[in-house]
């Protein structure tokens, strides 16, 4: 079996899958209920929580990485003990903020997401006279 055999047999087997997403663009989908709309926010709340404690663990990891790298490069190039542990001690400090930092910018990161996808479902409907002011402004510009 060659390479361009399975390439077609992939592409057909995505063809045959159905899509979820609606196939034209004039289509709409059916507004949610409250119901819907109340387990899809519960859901989303869960999620986001789930990611927050998995992002807690990031600065002690980091810190616990480079303690590890900085003690088993130290102990292969000899260094006595004492001059060893100030620095290892320095290392998992500095490491440990920069985990922090790390993980206050992810933070950062998915507030603006979130905010942005708050904007983005936010439809603000015009009244029929707002939508037809910008038509009859440019047809009484053509008129002059």
């Amino acid at each position: 079996m060659d390479w361009e055999e399975t390439n077609t047999r992939e592409e057909e087997n995505i063809r045959e899958q159905p899509d979820d997403a609606p196939e034209e663009e004039g289509e709409q989908q059916e507004p949610e209920s409250a119901a819907q709309r109340e387990a899809r926010e519960k859901r989303e709340e869960e999620e986001r929580q789930a990611r927050a404690k998995k992002r807690r663990l990031i600065p002690p990891f980091v810190m616990l990485l480079a303690g590890a790298i900085t003690s088993i490069t130290m102990r292969i190039l000899h260094y006595d003990l004492k001059t060893m542990l100030i620095i290892l001690l320095c290392v998992l400090v500095g490491f440990y903020f920069a985990g922090c930092v790390l993980q206050t910018m992810l933070d950062r990161f998915e507030r603006q997401i979130e905010e942005a996808h708050m904007e983005e479902g936010e439809v603000i409907e015009k009244d029929p006279s707002e939508q037809d002011a910008p038509r009859k402004a440019a047809t009484n510009k053509k008129d002059e």
